[in-house]
């Protein structure tokens, strides 16, 4: 049984929309999260270190932030989600909006006419709270990367440099990107694109869900306490979704994940703001074609 089916009998029968966010008459996310989790416990044990050895060899890396393939013999990035409020972008950094709410009078949060502080953080009790790699909420759409390039006159990714935190440096001149734009996630792909990768791998892998794969976490999301024996965890595509909300992982999704055939494999670099699929060209292609995931190639790194 997969996690959709497991979401149905537990939280009742819900609809899906494009940005992953599930709705519908019965619809319990709570319900949903746990039974996700359960899965990924119970479908994704621990295998062993050495299933990473061909990784090292293929990247000639230690995959100390995750082991970055050559194109197999295609590849992609792909970008990861950013996403906009209905009345941003605003002339005020995340920073400069933290210090005033935190300055302000709690009782009074509006900050920004019309902009909720819930908006913003997390967690308004806790600024500092990380993203969760959800869907920012219903006053927020996708953003996509051309489009916030063809407004700024910065490059989706300047020319021999990889998507991160030196993207988009007109966002950065002072200091921090403005409130109303939620950036990408860090070393992680947010809930909504690692469905919808996943689904893209199922249909171009010749098993389909039933494609054995293994997933590597990096040591710097394990609390970096074991450089040795590498983290690694053995599944199938048709449970690789539960893998966002397995309960022992610090990141949301692995470093790599790979099908055990070794067809394709792809890497979210611990410091990145992309993740690069290395496979088929069909597969490739689909990505570049989707249009829920945004994907680029990079002739610089290929």
């Amino acid at each position: 049984m997969t996690v959709v089916e497991l979401v149905e009998v537990i939280g009742g029968k819900r609809a899906e929309n494009a940005d992953g966010r599930g709705s519908g008459a019965g619809w319990d996310p709570g319900a949903m999260y746990e039974t996700s989790a359960a899965l990924a416990t119970a479908r994704w044990p621990l295998a062993a270190s050495a299933e990473t050895d061909w990784l090292r060899d293929l990247a000639a890396d230690d995959g100390l932030t995750g082991f970055m393939p050559p194109a197999l013999p295609d590849a992609a990035w792909v970008l990861h989600a950013m996403y906009e409020h209905e009345l941003g972008p605003f002339d005020m950094s995340y920073v400069e909006y933290r210090r005033a709410y935190l300055n302000g009078n709690s009782t009074s949060p509006e900050i920004i006419p019309g902009l909720d502080p819930a908006d913003v953080f997390t967690d308004p009790s806790d600024t500092f709270a990380k993203s969760t790699g959800e869907h920012p909420g219903p006053r927020y759409r996708r953003l996509r990367w051309a489009e916030l390039a063809r407004r700024t006159g910065d490059p989706v990714a300047a020319e021999g440099r990889l998507p991160c935190h030196t993207s988009f440096p007109s966002l950065r001149e002072t200091g921090c990107w403005p409130v109303g734009i939620a950036g990408p996630s860090e070393g992680s792909l947010d809930r909504a694109d690692w469905n919808r990768l996943v689904e893209i791998l199922t249909e171009h892998s010749p098993q389909g869900p039933d494609t054995r794969c293994l997933a590597y976490y990096t040591p710097l999301g394990q609390a970096a306490e074991d450089f040795d024996n590498l983290h690694v965890r053995a599944g199938r595509l048709a449970d690789a979704k539960a893998l966002y909300d397995h309960p022992e992982e610090e990141c949301w999704t692995p470093s790599n994940l790979w099908a055990h055939d070794r067809s394709w494999v792809l890497c979210t670099d611990y410091d990145l703001w992309a993740t690069k699929v290395a496979g088929p060209a069909p597969l490739v292609e689909a990505l570049l074609n989707d249009s829920e995931v945004e994907a680029v190639r990079l002739p610089w790194a290929p």
